[in-house]
């Protein structure tokens, strides 16, 4: 198993994704996981500042996630919202619904659960998010945290804001970024934070091939890739 850690707009999915590919492994986006419980809270009504009516609408939602990196599906009780959970509004909601400790408790259950199944399956399993190598899986062989300069990754996620079709601007991504990484690194349940056995890569300078090159030579020397073509670590 992998734990790739980090804030937002290092390049997490997109380097999860490609190497759990590479790893002949499982994926598992557990940030998706905290957008649809925030997608749901929204759509219910309900007020951000009451933490138990969160709690209760996280418990009732129906999620569906994926584990295939080639095709992640992401639906709220059988509707796919894979585009409307990276929406303005779930984006700006989604870190004071995953402060609440009863809906993380809730998400890392169904994390650790969908782990153990893919891992008893496929053997192997990439997971992306905020707390997969501090909470979800501390033991997990090799936990990776993914950094880029603020500018750098206000840059990216303006572009992808762009391609996706939602308006954006270099100086408002760049305020989303710093404000999500404020309130993840400070909530009192689960805050951002690498693990003290993390291996930290800087990806500010780096394209994803060459992150991907670096990540398969980590899982190689980690032994995750026994039983791989050789080729997967170069």
């Amino acid at each position: 198993m992998v734990a790739m850690d980090g804030p937002s707009g290092t390049g997490k999915s997109t380097v999860s994704r490609k190497l759990a590919t590479k790893l002949g492994a499982g994926y598992l986006d557990t940030g998706a996981m905290y957008r649809m419980v925030t997608l749901a809270v929204l759509r219910a009504g309900v007020d951000l500042a009451d933490a138990v009516a969160i709690a209760d609408v996280a418990r009732k939602t129906e999620l569906g996630i994926g584990t295939s990196p080639d095709e992640a599906a992401v639906t709220l009780a059988g509707e796919d919202v894979a585009a409307e959970i990276r929406g303005a509004d779930v984006t700006t909601a989604v870190s004071p619904v995953s402060a609440v400790p009863a809906v993380r408790e809730l998400l890392v259950a169904r994390q650790r659960e969908i782990i153990d199944e893919v891992l008893g399956r496929v053997g192997g399993i990439v997971v992306e998010g905020r707390d997969i190598g501090t909470v979800v899986s501390p033991d997990a062989p090799l936990k990776i945290f993914l950094t880029a300069s603020a500018e750098v990754r206000a840059a990216r996620r303006s572009a992808q804001d762009s391609a996706a079709g939602r308006e954006s601007t270099h100086a408002v991504a760049k305020a989303a970024v710093e404000r999500r990484d404020r309130l993840d690194s400070t909530r009192a349940a689960s805050p951002l934070r690498a693990a003290e056995d993390a291996v930290e890569v800087d990806t500010s300078q780096l394209d994803i091939d060459q992150v991907i090159v670096a990540l398969a030579e980590l899982a190689l020397h980690r032994g995750l890739l026994e039983g791989c073509p050789a080729e997967a670590a170069r």
